[in-house]
C-alpha cells in the first residue's frame, strides 16, 4: 500500500516570515493583510509571523534567504507587484526575482511562497490584491502553511 503525504492548512504552532515590497505599496499592502488574515484564520498566532519590508521587488530573495536562513522560520511568503511598463525591466525583474526566490527555497530547504504578481496594468493588480481574481497574498500564505507541513511530515 502507498503512503501519501499532503501538507495540511494547519498554521498552529508555526512560525513564518513575510518578505514585502513597499514598491506598488497600494497592492502589496492589501496582499500582505491577505497573507495575515490567512495565517491567522488557519492557527497562527502574530507574535509567530515577522515582516520585513524590502524597497522593491528586486531585493525580496535577499531579505526571503535571511528569514530562511534564520531558523526563526516554518515558511516563507513572498510579497510584491511588478506592473509591465514600456521597456524590458519588468522581464527582467520577473525572471530574476523568480529564481532567486526558487534558489533561496532549495537552498535552505525552507519553503519560500510566490506572491508577487507579475500584471500588465494597474487593474489587474487590483484584481489579484483582493477583487475578482483574489488575493494572491492570502494564497501564498495558504501554500506556506501546507508546505511547513509538508516539509515536517516527509522529514
Amino acid at each position: 500500500m502507498s503512503v501519501t503525504f499532503e501538507g495540511k492548512l494547519l498554521a498552529a504552532g508555526l512560525r513564518f516570515g513575510i518578505v514585502v515590497s513597499r514598491w506598488n505599496s497600494f497592492i502589496t499592502e492589501r496582499m500582505l493583510s491577505g497573507a495575515m488574515d490567512t495565517l491567522i484564520r488557519h492557527g497562527a498566532v502574530e507574535d509567530d509571523i515577522e515582516i520585513a519590508r524590502t524597497p522593491g521587488t528586486w531585493e525580496i530573495p535577499i531579505a526571503a534567504q535571511r528569514f530562511a536562513r534564520s531558523g526563526r522560520v516554518h515558511a516563507v511568503v513572498s510579497v510584491g507587484c511588478l506592473i509591465r511598463g514600456s521597456t524590458p525591466h519588468f522581464e527582467y525583474l520577473a525572471a530574476e526575482v523568480t529564481k532567486g526566490l526558487a534558489q533561496v527555497s532549495l537552498a535552505t530547504d525552507v519553503p519560500v511562497t510566490y506572491g508577487i504578481i507579475t500584471v500588465e496594468n494597474l487593474e489587474q493588480a487590483i484584481e489579484r490584491a483582493g477583487s475578482k481574481a483574489g488575493n494572491k497574498g492570502a494564497e501564498a500564505a495558504a501554500a506556506a502553511i501546507e508546505m511547513a507541513n509538508l516539509l515536517r511530515d516527509l522529514a
